[in-house]
């Protein structure tokens, strides 16, 4: 093989990188044919992190379901100024209903719950107190950790691809959760019940799925669970931790009756 020649072999060889165009999300009314300043954050991610610079294309979504594409008109530090072209009807949502009811834990397991759960696929969430609840806050305080957790839902559906936002729900106690009425399948993750959750019966209205904190809920809790028609379910014979439990769950119900 000549030399001239093996280099165009090589040169056809290198893999070719294509930039993946961001999904940002926009808290207003999207419409055609006009400009936009991006959100403080959102510019902030656009104009810093990402180092992008005008007339490169962008992706905006609101939560209506809807993408919307455009480009990047000027970039200033932090201001972004954006103009929408074109608006796409594009679903990427699982066609159950999931609602996780989570008991609250701490730091990073309910970030990481809520971050994959949207990216499984959940629709709502609600936080849980439970007995094991190892965060006590003030009012005040539940107010900025569920902005917070906004912004992680947020961030979650732009990477996921997600244009409906999941409903995130204020914190209730366990009675609170167990006396709401619901039309969807409810289930509760009991380590040691003997019905494994992929052997329940399809419901077209959704599932409604109960899940401990760290050290799980207490059998008083489980049995108030059941009393209220929830069915304990297992995920195997291994105790998983609560926030690979939430996940395993949201993953299995998607296999077995969703888009997986």
């Amino acid at each position: 093989m000549s030399p001239l020649y093996a280099r165009i072999i090589r040169k056809k060889r290198q893999p070719q990188f294509f930039m993946r165009i961001p999904r940002v999300y926009y808290p207003d009314t999207i419409a055609l044919e006009q400009e936009f300043e991006l959100t403080q954050e959102a510019g902030h991610h656009v104009a810093t992190v990402l180092r992008l610079k005008a007339n490169r294309p962008i992706v905006l979504f609101n939560g209506d379901g809807n993408e919307y594409s455009g480009i990047i008109i000027s970039v200033q530090r932090k201001k972004v100024i954006v103009e929408i072209d074109a608006c796409l009807s594009v679903s990427n949502e699982s066609p159950l209903h999931l609602h996780l009811g989570q008991g609250v834990s701490k730091g990073d397991r309910m970030d990481m719950v809520l971050q994959k759960s949207v990216e499984l696929g959940v629709s709502e969430i609600t936080p849980i107190i439970t007995e094991r609840c190892a965060v006590k806050l003030e009012p005040s305080r539940w107010e900025k950790k569920l902005q917070q957790w906004q912004k992680i839902i947020i961030g979650a559906c732009e990477q996921s691809g997600r244009n409906i936002v999941p409903k995130l729900n204020e914190p209730v106690s366990l009675a609170q959760w167990l006396s709401q009425s619901t039309s969807n399948s409810r289930i509760v993750l009991a380590p040691g019940a003997s019905q494994p959750l992929a052997k329940q019966p399809y419901n077209t209205q959704g599932y409604r799925v109960l899940v401990g904190p760290e050290g799980g809920l207490s059998d008083t809790e489980i049995h108030q669970a059941n009393e209220n028609g929830y069915l304990s379910v297992s995920l195997g014979p291994r105790i998983l931790r609560t926030e690979t439990a939430a996940l395993a769950a949201m993953a299995s119900i998607n296999t077995v009756w969703g888009d997986f």
